[in-house]
């Protein structure tokens, strides 16, 4: 990989919801949907994505902006364990950089973050049925109760981020 393109992992909701936020942004060149797995106490996998980016033209600071918006970053709901608010990183380096734009970020909400930065362990691939679910499916029930709302809030808040092929879809 060039020293500009990276790899992040995120969790917090239900990957094919993630996946379409991803997928929807300029600078990012892939994201893979599946489960992640960090190190003990975090290693039961959990979904997630991995996003592989071009930080010369997207940045951390808003994947990780973007990431927190577009799920419950606040909540501590009974479904958790299956939807894992994480960010999780490659390289130690990463790990200081990762909780310090958390906590910059934490003024942008009125409750607490519960977001974890994690060490990424393992990945498990979606099924290929459910790769690219929305892009493949717009028109399904869960798509438009989960997903276009999400990627309402991204075509107001991040405007300047989107691919304007898929801001076109939004």
């Amino acid at each position: 990989m060039h020293e500009h393109i990276l790899r992040i992992g995120l969790g917090g909701g239900c990957h094919w919801c993630t996946e379409a936020v991803f997928l929807s942004l300029k600078g990012v060149q892939e994201v893979k949907q599946g489960w992640i797995a960090a190190q003990p106490p975090n290693n039961t996998f959990s979904e997630a994505v991995i996003v592989t980016y071009d930080s010369a033209i997207i940045t951390l600071t808003d994947l990780i902006a973007i990431h927190l918006f577009t799920h419950a970053s606040t909540s501590n709901h009974s479904m958790r364990h299956k939807y894992r608010s994480a960010v999780y990183w490659f390289n130690a380096e990463e790990e200081a950089v990762i909780k310090a734009i958390i906590r910059d970020l934490q003024s942008h909400f009125n409750e607490p973050l519960i977001t974890q930065v994690l060490p990424f362990a393992a990945f498990k691939t979606s099924l290929p049925e459910h790769l690219n679910y929305y892009y493949n499916n717009p028109e399904k029930p869960f798509c438009a109760v989960y997903i276009s709302p999400k990627l309402e809030l991204l075509k107001t808040k991040f405007a300047p981020l989107t691919r304007p092929a898929e801001a076109e879809k939004l």
